[in-house]
């Protein structure tokens, strides 16, 4: 006899395409209607800006997550993947590579995933803060984003990452 009851993965996807449909606003109603007057007249250079900052916070955590696994090499094999999805997302805000700085690391590996949790939650935060300021296609993918964001850091601290 199968399962029945909520597994986990099916809570984690029921709760990411609601926060997708509620932080998109997918309705009928006008797409512009509650989006904050942005002080930028032009459209495209302020979208661009937007861009700019919030690949900027990417691939910050990217280098996080660099920094992370050249301290603590043991735990490269189980953040290889999160770390690739943050690359992924550098690149759909247009970012670039560069070199990452070196970051501080806590020394033992529960410290640095917390760390790296930490992180995941500040850049989702600055992802959902922007929703309000961006257009429609940037938001579907900010909203994108910060549920991977929010995934990852449940990965890092509750998953049995650690």
């Amino acid at each position: 006899m199968g399962r029945t009851g909520t597994t986990r993965r099916r809570a984690l996807i029921a709760t990411g395409a609601a926060a997708v449909t509620a932080l998109t606003g997918c309705s009928n109603e006008d797409p512009e209607r509650g989006r904050t007057a942005n002080s930028d007249s032009d459209p495209v250079r302020a979208e661009t800006a937007l861009r700019g900052r919030l690949a900027a916070a990417s691939a910050a955590l990217r280098d996080h997550y660099d920094a992370v696994m050249v301290h603590l090499p043991v735990l490269t094999g189980q953040l290889s993947a999160l770390r690739t999805a943050v690359a992924e997302h550098v690149t759909a805000l247009g970012g670039t590579s560069r070199v990452a700085p070196t970051l501080p690391v806590p020394a033992d590996a529960p410290a640095a995933l917390r760390s790296l949790a930490a992180a995941e939650r500040r850049t989702g935060d600055a992802y959902t803060a922007a929703l309000l300021d961006a257009e429609p296609e940037l938001a579907r993918l900010l909203a994108s984003v910060a549920a991977a964001g929010a995934t990852h850091e449940y990965l890092l601290t509750k998953g049995g990452s650690q």
